[in-house]
Parts: structure tokens; C-alpha cells; sequence
């Protein structure tokens, strides 16, 4: 029987998390097929040791899960590279940025198959049909190539009860790499485990690449089986904090009360992703509650304080621009801090009009460290995402934007920006628009360091938030040099880019 070899594509610099996505796959064949790990964070060769392993002959599926930005250079490279040398391999990815753009996967000639969502029933179903001869066709969740050249995608399986499934294989990969080297140190504490208690998120934002996967869909662990995973972790390995890597973890107000319930007495810190307009129903005694369990701060997309733009994007739900600062003010009694990320430079019928948003959400976001100066403000340059139906992305193709049609151009400098959205390449922004976004982002981080960048100690807060801190009084945001000069030598850590 052949073996399968699974990898994760370098996503950080420095600090590594246990990878969970592709610690999925392996669980769901675990027992079945032979497997291992190659994690292109820990690896100082990842191509070099994947050869190692398919030089002995054993091995015939790969599995690669590929997120946009950082994973997928070293994606491509990769599997461009095995293709060439070993053709009869079977090359399967998994994950957002495959999903969304599948005919650039597809035709680049070294991908032979996509899973379209969750791969726990998908991968294994897949591996075993191109194992005994079987047809795939009708495997759920797949996105392939028929023989004449189109791509075809099947059904969507319904989501999985996630208590159903097997336990993740940890001691596995601790034979692979030790677990104590993905429990890194950040903001959280010293030992921080990165965690999937849920997948899928409820609603329909057509800027977010969940859409498109997961179609409003959401299906969470129980508080009971999360908080074993956790405490199994913390008792064998020293874990001490964790950052819930969910789109969405707090659905479900029970949930979230009965898990924090069961945490109160763990001394663990943790952080997680809502909703605003979720959360806000959250009675107080739940929030206490949350907050005495080690929650420290949580991230919400509030992403625009228009209410007209909020339509735009189709963010759903029942949250307005009121709401955002009342809900930011309304966390301070509970020393919660609240992140709030701001999506700028939307689609406008005008120039003038992107402009004049711009300038709207730079006020509004003044106005939310007003009521809340300990609010973490995360500001994102809009990045189309190919939602069907989505009045914002026909908006988007009218206005002639394109994605590139191979995966060469899509690791080109400009299109890596590109994906951590920094940098937008969309025609209705100018020069001059996204210079105001990233310089008023300078003058911001500059008053108001972000409390997870660890290293920026107590005396270089006080001194860069002077430099900065005449400019933002008066609105000037340009030529922040003085600020940037300060940044670049104390290396200030930008969460949405490098983490906590």
C-alpha cells in the first residue's frame, strides 16, 4: 500500500504553530495508510527532505495545504519541483487559496486534485479511489480536472459533527518534530498553543475567503472535547496559553460560557475571533465569565464603521458603526481588549468617493481609541475575494481588476503584497489613496503601540508615541519618516503580518 506524505509550506519567520489543517488529514488516515509530516517551518530544506522521503519509493499522495500570502511561494516551488522529478506522484491540495482559485491550480500541470473544504472525509475517500481504480467523481468535495481539460467541481458534503472525529495524531508528530518547538512565546504567555475548535462561519462577507468554502456554514467542537485537547496539551507539553485560530469562536454564547467554565481554574491565557454584533447580545455575567477563564482580548472584524458600506460588503447580521464603539467602550468593564481590524480603500462609483471613505474610516477609527484607547486597531487595504453573487466583486470585475491566471504570477512580489492585503493592485486606488492608509497606519501604531509586539519595551512606547503623537492630534499623515525610522530599528511587530 502506498504511503502519504503530508506538508505545510513555510507560513512564518520565527514563530511556529502545530499545524493543525494538515494534522486533520493525517487523523483522518491515521490507522489506514502509513504517514508522515514535513513542516516547511522547521525544515531549513523542505524540498530536500520531501525527496528524502519519495527517493525510497514508498510514497505516491502528497498532501499540501496552502493558504494565500507567506505558504504559497514555497507551495509552488515545491511542487513544481517534486512533479518534475517524481511524475507519478498524486499531488492534492487542500485549503483557501486552492479553493478560490482553482484554474490557476489546476492548469499550472503539478496539481492533480483540490479539496474543496473540509478534507476529513474527502482526502481519505480520494486516496482510496486512486489506490484500488475506483472512480472519484462523485467524491464530495472535490475540484479536478476532467480529461477534455474543465474543471469540474462536485457537491459540498454537509459539515461534519466535529466531536465525531478522530482525536488529532500530536504524539505523531512529536515523533517529527518536537511539540514544545510549535508552543512559541507571544503576548499570551510563554508556551502558546495555536487551536480549530470550529470551522466555517455563519454569514456571507464577500470580502472573506471563508465564503466561498464554507457557504455560511458552522460547525464547532464541544466546549468539553475542546477544553480535553487543551488540557491534554497543557499537562504534557507546558502549553500555558492559546490562540483559537477559528473564523469564528464565539457562534455560540453556551459554548463559550461552558468552555470558559471548565478554564477558569487552568491559569491559561487565551484570544480568539467574534463577531460584533454577536457578541454584543453576550450577557454580562457571560463576558465575566469569558474573561475570568484567562480571554484577554479578542479579535473582531469590524472592518468599516459606514453602515452603507457595511451593506456593500454584505457583512449581514445587525452591525452598525454605533455599534462598534458602544461594544468597544462596553469591554473596557470587563478588561477584555478588543481588536478590531478596518478594511479601507472599498469600491466606489468615484474616485471621490473612495477617498472620501477613506477619510471617513480614519476618523471613525479615531473616534473608537477615543472611547477605548486600549482598542488594538488592524487596518487591511480591500482585497477582492471571488465570491459568486457578491455585488462588491462585480463591481470589482467592472472595474477591470483581474487575478493573475498562473501560479508563477501569483508568487511575483507585487501579488505577495497582494495577499497579505497590503498591497491592493486594484484600479480604483491610487498611489496617493493607499500612501494616506499605510501613513495614517504609521501615525496610529506610533500613539498606540500594539500591546502584543512583546519585545517594544515601556521607555520606547513612551518615546515613539511622543514623535507621533503632534501628528495625529492634527491629522498629519504625511512623511511619517521619523516614525517609520523609530519602527524599522526596534523591529515593531505588526500582528495582521508576523502574529503576536
Amino acid at each position: 500500500m502506498s504511503k502519504i506524505l503530508l506538508f505545510n509550506p513555510k507560513s512564518a519567520i520565527n514563530k511556529y504553530r502545530i499545524p493543525n489543517s494538515i494534522l486533520n488529514i493525517a487523523a483522518s488516515v491515521d490507522g489506514k495508510y502509513d504517514w508522515v509530516i514535513v513542516d516547511g517551518n522547521c525544515e531549513a530544506d523542505p524540498i530536500k527532505k520531501i525527496e528524502s522521503y519519495l527517493n525510497t519509493g514508498e510514497f505516491k499522495y502528497l498532501g499540501f495545504t496552502v493558504m494565500p500570502g507567506p505558504q504559497l511561494r514555497q507551495a509552488i516551488l515545491a511542487a513544481k519541483a517534486i512533479k518534475e522529478k517524481f511524475p507519478y506522484t498524486k499531488m492534492i491540495w487542500g485549503g483557501y487559496f486552492p479553493s478560490n482559485q482553482p484554474n490557476a491550480v489546476l492548469y499550472s500541470g503539478y496539481v492533480d486534485f483540490i479539496i474543496n473544504g473540509p478534507g476529513d472525509h474527502a482526502f481519505p475517500k480520494l486516496v482510496d479511489a486512486l489506490e484500488y481504480g475506483q472512480p472519484f467523481e462523485f467524491i464530495k468535495n472535490l475540484i479536478y480536472k476532467d480529461p477534455d481539460g474543465k474543471i469540474s467541481k462536485t457537491a459540498k458534503e454537509d459539515l461534519i459533527d466535529q466531536d465525531s472525529l478522530p482525536p488529532l495524531p500530536y504524539d505523531k508528530l512529536n515523533t517529527f518534530y518536537p511539540i514544545t518547538k510549535f508552543l512559541g512565546k507571544t503576548y499570551l504567555g510563554e508556551k502558546t498553543l495555536a487551536y480549530h475548535s470550529s470551522i466555517g462561519c455563519p454569514f456571507t462577507c464577500s470580502f472573506c475567503a471563508v465564503v466561498p468554502i464554507y457557504e455560511a456554514r458552522w460547525k464547532g467542537k464541544s466546549a468539553q472535547a475542546v477544553y480535553k485537547d487543551v488540557k491534554y496539551i497543557k499537562d504534557k507539553w507546558g502549553a500555558d496559553a492559546i490562540e483559537f485560530h477559528d473564523n469564528n469562536f464565539f457562534v455560540s454564547e453556551k459554548r463559550a460560557v461552558e468552555f470558559s467554565n471548565l478554564m477558569k481554574d487552568e491559569n491559561m491565557t487565551w484570544w480568539g475571533m467574534a463577531r460584533i454584533d454577536t457578541m454584543s447580545k453576550f450577557k454580562d455575567s457571560s463576558l465575566e465569565a469569558i474573561r475570568a477563564s484567562g480571554c484577554k482580548i479578542i479579535f473582531f472584524g469590524a472592518e468599516s464603521g459606514n453602515n452603507e458600506v457595511l451593506a456593500q460588503m454584505d457583512k449581514g447580521g445587525t452591525q452598525t458603526g454605533n455599534q462598534i464603539i458602544e461594544f468597544a467602550e462596553r469591554l473596557k468593564k470587563f478588561d477584555i481588549i478588543p481588536e478590531y481590524s478596518f478594511v479601507l480603500g472599498t469600491p466606489a462609483p468615484t474616485p471621490e468617493k473612495v477617498q472620501a471613505q477613506i477619510d471617513f474610516e480614519i476618523d471613525f477609527i479615531k473616534k473608537v481609541k477615543h472611547v477605548n484607547p486600549k482598542t488594538e486597531i488592524i487596518i487591511y487595504t480591500y482585497s477582492p475575494v471571488p465570491t459568486e453573487g457578491s455585488e462588491m466583486y462585480k463591481q470589482v470585475l467592472a472595474s477591470g481588476f483581474r487575478f493573475p491566471q498562473t501560479l508563477e504570477d501569483w508568487i511575483s512580489p507585487a501579488w505577495e503584497s497582494f495577499d497579505l492585503r497590503k498591497n491592493p493592485l486594484t484600479p480604483w486606488l491610487t498611489p496617493e489613496m493607499i500612501d494616506k492608509i499605510r501613513n495614517f497606519e504609521t501615525v496610529l501604531n506610533g500613539v498606540y503601540p500594539t500591546v502584543t509586539d512583546i519585545r517594544l519595551n515601556a521607555l520606547k512606547r513612551r518615546a515613539i508615541k511622543i514623535v507621533a503623537g503632534l501628528r495625529y492630534k492634527v491629522n498629519l499623515y504625511k512623511y511619517p519618516y521619523e516614525i517609520k525610522l523609530l519602527q524599522k530599528v526596534w523591529r515593531y511587530r505588526q500582528p495582521e503580518i508576523q502574529g503576536f
